[in-house]
């Protein structure tokens, strides 16, 4: 006898994405919807015991950078090991389409720069089966993922495309630029982009060290694209930026939106060169949101910082000339040297080379550098810095760091230290939790897939769960519904999905089964399991018990089940017609 249900999780404490307080409830699963959530009384195909968990919506998280990954992988990681159903690609101007065949190396090297993901990588993962951004939608459209994918038109791609030699050397685009590139969005948004991304920030470089195509992109350019995305009726526009004169670009900003007639967000971050710009900003999208104006910003849940070690990109010794000497040798030979006696007197004894290098400069100094343990604490107290452990051992900084890096985490070299930059000018994260309070921001920036050898950001999902409604101590929490409605209905919102993020009659049968007395991140760590055996930074969690998406478990106690229900997604996607119709 068919059964009544596909999948029906039982008994379990559902926060629904809505905000409303939890309620006890079970929720029935048929053809990939939410058929009911109440008292099912029918049997489902396959039942999960939720009694005494969380079931909560699958987290969307709009801005990860799965370009390159997404075109040789099934499965999203680190991003599906936290209850991410949903990732937005294409964010700060970078990605792979369009495309001219001259070009690969070119946009390779780009993201290589900005996002730290290897050329060798990048070079053998992409299969380049596509010019035209619409052929590259094509080509993700032939893949199963373990998430929904979306994609957004990177603007430097475009710009090269559009300009060539003009547009990598930040040239004003001309009329005919701007008319060219606003037909190529509005092609791109029929073609199923969700948007458009573009940087306005120094940090974006080709690994060649050249400051990313779009950095100085003038005002009628981005109008220009804009209004293409408008003459198509779709697509939300992505900008980072440095903010160095705030009020002129958020006025930009806002001109854009108002002439177009496309939503905005943008990045959020607490700078330590102005730590009370944040607060301007708000202001400004309160005003906006006052006029009618969609322009919200992305905020990130913990501090935005660089993990060192000797696996890593950088460590504390990557500027002293008796590390350089043994840098490219295997690790286990490496951590033989440095345990040695003789060596490490040496090395301890040489001043670093590059004068920025972590210890030397204000931005990485040792009261801000702390060891990476089991356990990650995202907002640590400056007694646990590696400059107040050798204040209390008694003993140069360096030498603690390299005792951690030589036995922390896993030990055998794979130690790892912790600095906070962005988030966290005042040692503390309260920043944050004001931000989160605002009506126009949403948890965004985990970088997933990007910046694999210096950040592992992808688990930011988690942390919005365990530090933030849970754990903290440091501050005020936040509630469980109000966290879940921000990760969930408001960032599916944010991009026009708005057919996800509640657990109701007719919405996408994305959720996640929590034990969430006992959910914990774990620290990160180094895989080899890129193309060409190519190195990444990792980080799990305990305490999924099962992920779902489109109706299908992806996912049982963080281990996928090998069902890949995940598709790219075509641009917007409407409310179901209940819904709709209310």
């Amino acid at each position: 006898m068919e059964k009544a249900y596909d999948l029906v999780v039982r008994g379990g404490t559902v926060v629904d994405g809505a905000g409303g307080a939890p309620f006890e409830a079970d929720v029935g699963v048929k053809d990939g919807r939410i058929a009911a959530v109440g008292r099912v009384g029918g049997s489902g195909a396959e039942e999960i015991d939720a009694k005494g968990k969380v079931v909560a919506p699958g987290f969307v998280d709009v801005h990860t950078h799965y370009d390159g990954q997404a075109t040789w992988d099934e499965r999203m990681q680190p991003s599906s090991w936290h209850g991410v159903t949903t990732v937005i690609m294409g964010n700060c101007g970078v990605g792979f389409a369009p495309c001219r065949p001259d070009d690969h190396d070119r946009l390779i090297r780009l993201m290589e720069g900005v996002e730290d993901i290897p050329f060798p990588v990048l070079a053998d993962g992409l299969p380049w089966n596509w010019e035209s951004y619409p052929g590259y939608l094509d080509s993700l459209a032939r893949r199963r993922f373990d998430v929904d994918v979306g994609s957004q038109l990177p603007h430097a791609a475009l710009r090269v495309y559009v300009m060539g030699e003009r547009g990598v050397n930040r040239e004003p685009a001309t009329e005919t630029d701007i008319n060219a590139m606003a037909a190529i969005a509005k092609r791109a948004m029929e073609a199923g982009a969700i948007g458009f991304g573009t940087s306005r920030t120094l940090n974006h470089r080709s690994s060649d060290g050249s400051p990313i195509a779009t950095l100085t992109a003038g005002e009628d350019e981005l109008t220009g694209i804009a209004m293409g995305m408008a003459a198509a009726g779709r697509g939300v526009l992505q900008v980072v930026s440095d903010f160095n004169d705030p009020a002129e670009e958020f006025a930009m900003l806002r001109r854009i939106v108002e002439r177009s007639g496309r939503p905005l967000s943008f990045s959020l971050l607490q700078s330590p060169r102005d730590p009370e710009q944040w607060r301007f900003i708000l202001e400004q999208m309160s005003d906006a949101k006052a006029a009618g104006l969609q322009i919200r910003a992305q905020v990130a849940t913990r501090p935005v910082g660089v993990l060192f070690g000797l696996e890593l990109t950088v460590n504390p010794f990557s500027s002293h000339p008796s590390y350089r000497a043994i840098k490219d040798k295997p690790l286990a030979e490496r951590v033989a040297l440095l345990r040695d006696p003789e060596f490490r007197a040496r090395l301890l004894a040489e001043e670093a080379e590059n004068a920025r290098a972590p210890g030397l400069s204000p931005a990485r100094a040792w009261d801000r550098i702390y060891p990476m343990g089991s356990e990650p604490d995202y907002e640590p107290t400056p007694d646990h810095s590696i400059a107040a452990i050798a204040a209390e051992r008694g003993v140069d900084p360096y030498a603690v760091a390299l005792d951690h890096l030589l036995d922390g985490g896993k030990g055998n070299g794979r130690g790892m230290l912790y600095l906070p930059l962005l988030n966290y000018a005042q040692n503390t994260l309260e920043p944050a939790y004001q931000m989160l309070q605002h009506d126009c921001v949403v948890p965004g920036l985990s970088d997933g897939g990007a910046h694999v050898g210096m950040i592992c950001d992808g688990s930011f999902p988690t942390t919005n769960l365990v530090h933030w409604t849970r754990d903290r101590t440091r501050g005020p929490k936040l509630p469980l519904e109000k966290m879940v409605k921000a990760q969930c209905r408001d960032t599916a919102e944010l991009v026009g999905l708005y057919d996800r993020g509640l657990l109701q009659a007719g919405f996408r049968a994305d959720l996640n089964v929590i034990d969430y007395d006992h959910l914990k991140l774990k620290a990160p760590e180094v895989a080899y399991d890129l193309p060409t055996g190519g190195r990444r930074l990792i980080q799990r969690a305990e305490g999924y018990v099962a992920t779902v998406v489109a109706g299908e478990v992806t996912y049982r106690d963080g281990e996928p089940t090998g069902a890949l229900p995940g598709r790219l997604l075509r641009g917007a996607q409407d409310a179901p017609a209940r819904m709709a119709a209310e």
